[in-house]
């Protein structure tokens, strides 16, 4: 099969071909249909604190057809079409039982996407209704990851949010916080390119970043926000999300950030504000998910801004690491 391959950092990924994967008794083999771009495999591939060896296939945001499985496999046949989570635990611990596989003590992030088949376990896999597309069933993960911290917030009905960062992930809690009921969500950002997007994902105001951010952020929620969701990942975001919360608020942080960052200590104790990291997902949410694209609401489908074929993936990835108009760029192997 074709596959792109993580070489070195610093370095582009490369067009290779590898062996097809065969199935152990507990796994299918899923011929990818569709693969998002993830900015945290851009971060992957950048910093070496994440320790990618060469050779490694990145993705993890994929959908596709089961073209083969071991024999312990019972839940899935041949050419059900299907939404892998990358989360791979033991499927046997309390954890695991529980649903919550990113936290099993042997479990693993998985990846695979970028290229033409991939191994999942089959406890990773849900089948996708009739009428979703693979092109939707390669956003149930980031979908799932800020359904996630939109749970954690335990955000509820008339509340005014911010989200800083209007990436995929931020634009999925925007949509998250409106089906929990916000009542008023501004989003920010550094450019306006995400404007119309926001939006369209239920967001009551778009503001671009400038020295006066505070005053337009409480004038559009008519007060300072309840919570914050910090959806950027570099430093001196996490300081700015507390100077935006309100007394006694929510700061949610879904952005990954490798880097040593600061913030004053005393700025949320002042505030008495409450700081929750956000990680993951757990498996009942990336079913809803699914579940949420099976009732029609096509609102997601909206993160996607084009498609690359496997050969083109490499050059897209590359254009990813500047900003650019594109939001959730998909990769389609058999194109």
């Amino acid at each position: 099969m074709k596959a792109a391959v993580f070489t070195e950092i610093g370095r582009p990924l490369a067009i290779e071909d590898m062996r097809d994967p065969a199935p152990g008794e507990d796994e299918v083999v899923v011929a990818i249909g569709r693969c998002g771009i993830c900015g945290s495999d851009l971060h992957m591939t950048e910093d070496p604190v994440f320790g990618i060896r060469p050779g490694a296939v990145l993705g993890h945001e994929f959908s596709g057809e089961v073209v083969a499985k071991g024999s312990a496999v019972e839940s899935l046949r041949i050419g059900d079409r299907v939404s892998v989570s990358p989360l791979r635990g033991c499927g046997r611990c309390d954890t695991c039982r529980a649903g919550h596989p990113a936290w099993c003590p042997n479990g693993k992030l998985g990846g695979g996407g970028y290229a033409q088949f991939a191994l999942a376990a089959d406890r990773q896999c849900v089948r996708l209704p009739e009428f979703v597309t693979l092109e939707d069933g390669s956003l149930v993960e980031p979908m799932s990851v800020a359904l996630h911290g939109v749970a954690m917030s335990r955000l509820g009905s008339g509340a005014k949010v911010l989200v800083v960062g209007a990436g995929p992930i931020g634009l999925g809690t925007v949509y998250w916080a409106r089906q929990f009921g916000a009542h008023r969500i501004a989003v920010t950002d550094l450019v306006n390119y995400q404007e119309e997007r926001a939006l369209v994902m239920g967001a009551s105001a778009f503001i671009t970043v400038a020295p006066d951010v505070i005053e337009k952020v409480n004038t559009a929620l008519g007060g300072a926000p309840d919570f914050v969701f910090e959806c950027v990942g570099r430093p001196g975001v996490l300081a700015q999300c507390i100077e935006h919360v309100r007394i006694r608020g929510t700061v949610v942080v879904l952005g990954l950030c490798t880097a040593p960052d600061t913030f004053i200590p005393f700025r949320a104790v002042s505030k008495e504000v409450r700081i929750q990291m956000s990680a993951f997902f757990d498996f009942p949410e990336f079913c809803r998910v699914v579940d949420t694209l099976e009732s029609g609401d096509m609102t997601p489908h909206a993160l996607i801004t084009g498609t690359v074929s496997l050969a083109d993936m490499p050059g897209a990835f590359e254009a990813l690491r500047k900003r650019t108009t594109q939001c959730k760029v998909l990769v389609d192997p058999r194109g």
